[in-house]
C-alpha cells in the first residue's frame, strides 16, 4: 500500500472543498488511512476501514477533542478542544455508557413525535413554497432548505417560531467552528454564538422544569428532575439537536434539488413514479453526504489499515468517500434509483451513533422534494447565477442555490 498521496495534496484546496470527489478517489486508491501533513490527524476514506473504525469503539472514541484547521501560513494544523480533558461530551460525541443513557432519553422523545408532526411538515413546505417562489424562480436554500428543518426542530423542542432567524444563525455558527477555515477575526463571533445558544437553551430548559410541557425539552427537563442527567448535559444535548438537526436536513434538501435541476430525465422519471422519491433521496445521501466526516479520538497505540496510530491522535471518518467506494457500490458515481440495499450507506453514520434524527430528515426532505416536483414541469439551474457550496471540510451543504421553475 502506498503510504501517502502526492505531497501536493491539500485538503483545504478550494477545488477539493467545492468538489471533494477527486480527493476521495485519490485517498482511497493511494492511502485510505492518510496522515495530514505533520499533524496527528488521519483521513480514513475506504468503506472497509471506515466501517471497521466505527466498530472499534475501545480504540477509537467518539469524543470530539480536536479539529483540523488551516493555519495562518496555509498549512494544516490542529486546534485542541479538550484541554486537560475538561470538555463535556454528549450524544454524537459521547461514548458508552453515557451515550447509551442519553440516547435512551432522547431517541424515544423524537421518535414518538414523528407521526404527529408529519402534517405540520407538509404545511410548512406549502407555506415556504408560496412565500418564496417569485416569477418562476426560487432561491432554494434560504427559501426552503435552511428554514424547513430549523422550524421543525424548534417545534420539537418547543421553541418560539419568532426565534427561528436567530436559531439558524447560531446553528450554522456551531458547525462553522469545525469547518477548518475560520479566520482568527471570526472565531470570537463564533464563540459568542456558542455561548448565546447555550444560554438561550438553558433558559428554555429551566422554563420547562418550572412548567412541565410535552415536547423534547420537556422530556429532558423531566430527566434532569429525576436525576437521570445533569442540567448542563441536557443543555448540550439541546445544543447538538439544534446544530446537527438543521444541518443534515438542509444539506440533503438542497443537494437533492441540485441533482434534480441538473438532470431532466431524472425529474421526468420521478414525476411519473413518485414512489421512487425515497430511493432518490438515499442516492442523494450517498453521493453528497451532508456531513463529509466525523471525528474519532485514538485512545491507545494501535493500527488501522496497516498504518500505526499513536494514542491521542485523531481520525476523520470520511462518510462521503466511503459512500463512493467502488469496492462496495457498483458504479458509485451514478444515481441508480433501482440500487439494491439503497439505505446501505453511511451518510447518517453507522452503529451505536447512527443519526438520531435520520427518520425526521428523510421525512422533511421527501416533503420538500415532492413539492418541488409536483409544482413544476421542469426545474433547472440558473447558469447566470451560480450555486455556491459552504466552504468546509466538515459539511457538504449549499449556501446558495437559485432554481428556475417552469
Amino acid at each position: 500500500m502506498t503510504s501517502a498521496p502526492p505531497d501536493s495534496l491539500d485538503v483545504f484546496d478550494p477545488r477539493h472543498l467545492d468538489d471533494p470527489n477527486r480527493l476521495y478517489d485519490l485517498l482511497r486508491s493511494t492511502a485510505p488511512v492518510h496522515r495530514v501533513g505533520e499533524t496527528n490527524f488521519y483521513l480514513v476514506s475506504s468503506w472497509d476501514l471506515v466501517t471497521e473504525a466505527v466498530s472499534r469503539t475501545d480504540d477509537f472514541s467518539s469524543n470530539l477533542t480536536a479539529a483540523l484547521v488551516r493555519g495562518p501560513d496555509g498549512t494544516s494544523s490542529v486546534f485542541e478542544m479538550d484541554v486537560l480533558g475538561s470538555a463535556m461530551h454528549v450524544l454524537a460525541t459521547a461514548d458508552d455508557p453515557a451515550h447509551a443513557a442519553q440516547r435512551r432519553i432522547v431517541a424515544p422523545a423524537v421518535g414518538q413525535r414523528l407521526k404527529a408532526i408529519e402534517p405540520m411538515v407538509t404545511e410548512l413546505v406549502e407555506q415556504l413554497w408560496s412565500e418564496n417562489l417569485r416569477d418562476g424562480r426560487i432561491e432554494w436554500v434560504s427559501g426552503m432548505a435552511d428554514r424547513l428543518p430549523l422550524a421543525v426542530v424548534a417545534r420539537l423542542l418547543g421553541l418560539p417560531d419568532e426565534d427561528l432567524p436567530q436559531l439558524l444563525g447560531w446553528a450554522y455558527d456551531s458547525t462553522e467552528m469545525l469547518s477548518g477555515l475560520v479566520e482568527s477575526d471570526r472565531m470570537g463571533q463564533l464563540t459568542t454564538s456558542a455561548v448565546e445558544l447555550a444560554g438561550y437553551l438553558y433558559s428554555s430548559l429551566q422554563s420547562a422544569r418550572d412548567e412541565p410541557r410535552d415536547d423534547v425539552t420537556g422530556v429532558l427537563a423531566s430527566a434532569v428532575d429525576a436525576g437521570e442527567i445533569a442540567p448542563e448535559v441536557a443543555v448540550l444535548i439541546l445544543v447538538q439537536l439544534v446544530g446537527a438537526g438543521g444541518e443534515s436536513t438542509a444539506a440533503l434538501t438542497a443537494n437533492a434539488a441540485r441533482m434534480l435541476a441538473a438532470d431532466a430525465e431524472l425529474q421526468d422519471r420521478l414525476r411519473a413514479e413518485p414512489a421512487l422519491i425515497g430511493n432518490f433521496l438515499e442516492e442523494a445521501l450517498r453521493l453528497e453526504s451532508p456531513f463529509r466526516a466525523h471525528h474519532r479520538h485514538v485512545t491507545t497505540d494501535t493500527s488501522l489499515g496497516g498504518v500505526d496510530l499513536r494514542a491521542d491522535s485523531h481520525l476523520m471518518l470520511m462518510w462521503g468517500a466511503a459512500n463512493r467506494d467502488p469496492a462496495n457500490f457498483a458504479e458509485p458515481d451514478r444515481i441508480d434509483l433501482d440500487r439494491k440495499g439503497s439505505r446501505a450507506h453511511v451518510a447518517f453514520g453507522k452503529g451505536a451513533h447512527f443519526c438520531i434524527g435520520a427518520a425526521l430528515a428523510r421525512m422533511e426532505a421527501h416533503a420538500a422534494i415532492a413539492a418541488l416536483l409536483e409544482n413544476s414541469s421542469r426545474v433547472s439551474l440558473i447558469h447566470s447565477d451560480e450555486p455556491r457550496w459552504v466552504p468546509s471540510i466538515m459539511v457538504r451543504r449549499h449556501e446558495y442555490l437559485p432554481l428556475r421553475i417552469s
